[in-house]
Parts: structure tokens; sequence; C-alpha cells
């Protein structure tokens, strides 16, 4: 990512909507599909700035990776210590069939193949430890702010459900979220398409809307993984090593 990318993280994952939101999506889903055993040990690939590691630390011991020095530090400081630094798809030095759950939250669109990165993330997992893994949907909705974030690709549903059933893992549950949002996003993505003016910016907008988006996002937390949501802006999927 450009290092602007993880300027704004480190300013605004504690306050921006998206953040504060995505988290407690995830956290119900954790918690309700997933099942971490007591004391997991859980592994967040790709963990910027470290703003899910709280998040995490209540299903049990958690360790980081992240390949940016200066996002590695700050993630370190809230971790309370090392950040490994390996990247994927080879993930050296990380060790093998140690952990019950590995978070890959919006990371394996960076990765030019997808499909090595999985498999080198199944051999980190124990027999029945599961990925969690979350990704930009829509090809078509491809933008400056993917070209910042030095994406790789935007996924289908139908594309994330066929590299998941490629790799060694088996896929439990799959589907969309941040769905409630997603109509005002679209039409804002073709506004700014038909200006010839596409923002990359992920700025803090002001309080009474940054609380709205917040509420509204995080209204989907008891739906994700209980009940199919239609399109959404992300892809959410559970996969177990066997």
């Amino acid at each position: 990512m450009e290092r602007v990318v993880y300027d704004q993280m480190a300013a605004l994952d504690q306050q921006h909507w998206w953040y504060v939101a995505r988290r407690k999506v995830l956290s119900d889903l954790i918690r309700r599909r997933v099942k971490p055993p007591a004391n997991a040990r859980i592994l967040e690939i790709g963990c910027g700035t470290g703003h899910n590691l709280e998040m995490l630390d209540a299903f049990g011991s958690v360790d980081a990776l992240e390949v940016d020095e200066t996002a590695r530090a700050i993630a370190a400081k809230r971790l309370g210590h090392e950040v490994f630094s390996s990247p994927l798809p080879e993930l050296a030095g990380i060790p093998q069939a140690h952990y019950d759950m590995v978070a890959a939250f919006d990371v394996v669109e960076h990765i030019p193949d997808d499909k090595a990165a999985l498999d080198g993330i199944a051999k980190l997992l124990k027999p029945g430890g599961k990925l969690v893994v979350t990704v930009p949907a829509h090809q078509w909705m491809w933008s400056a702010h993917d070209v910042v974030n030095h994406h790789q690709r935007r996924y289908s549903k139908s594309g994330l459900k066929r590299l998941i059933e490629a790799s060694p893992l088996k896929l439990e549950a799959i589907g969309y979220f941040n769905s409630l949002l997603f109509p005002v996003a679209v039409a804002e993505r073709l506004a700014s398409k038909l200006r010839g003016k596409e923002d990359a910016d992920l700025s803090l907008p002001s309080k009474p809307l940054n609380q709205a988006l917040e509420r509204v996002f995080a209204a989907e937390r008891g739906l994700v993984g209980r009940v199919p949501l239609p399109p959404g802006l992300s892809l959410f999927a559970i996969a177990s090593a066997t």
C-alpha cells in the first residue's frame, strides 16, 4: 500500500466508522461461526497498524504479521510483543500447524498469487483450525482506492469460493457484508466516474455522519454469517484445515 494509506490508518483506525463497525461485525462473526477454543492461538496476517488486535485478543493469544516497517512498529506497541514481518505466500519462519485461527482481513487481494497465499496460510493452521478472510467485492467497482492500496483484484462471490475450494482448506461459510450501505457506495462511485474524479482519500466524515454510518454498518453484526445478505462492498469466508 502507499505510505499515505498507512498514515491514514494510523490516524483514523480508532474513530473512522468503517474500522469501528467492521470490528464489531467481525467479532460477532468469529464468536458465532468460528467459535475458537479457549486460549486459542490466533494469527492476524497483514495486521496493518494493529487496529484489530484488541478485538482478536478477546478470543485467545494473538500473534501478528505486517510487512510495512512503520505500521509494524505501531502494531507491535499495541500488541505488546514483536510482530512477524515475513510476506505471503512464503511466510518464512512462521510456525506451521500452530494456530487455531488465522485472520486475513483485506489482505489476499494484495497478493499476486492468491492461490499460493492460501496454500501458505493452510500450513499454519492446526487440523481443524480456521481461516477467516475478508476481501473487497465486485471487480466493476475498481477505483482509485484500489490503486493506492495496491490491490491486485476485487472478488466475486463465486471467484472467492473457487479460490478456497482449490486450496487445501474446506469452505464452511461465505457471504457478503457491508450490504446496507452498498447502494450509497455504488451511487457515489458512479458519480465520481461521471465527474472524472475519483477520490482515494479515506477521510473522517463529520461526527454526526460518522456515527450514522457506523450504526448502519454495525447493524449487520447479528446477520453476517447467519443469513445470506444481498451484495455488499465486501465478502467474508470461513474455511477449515483438514
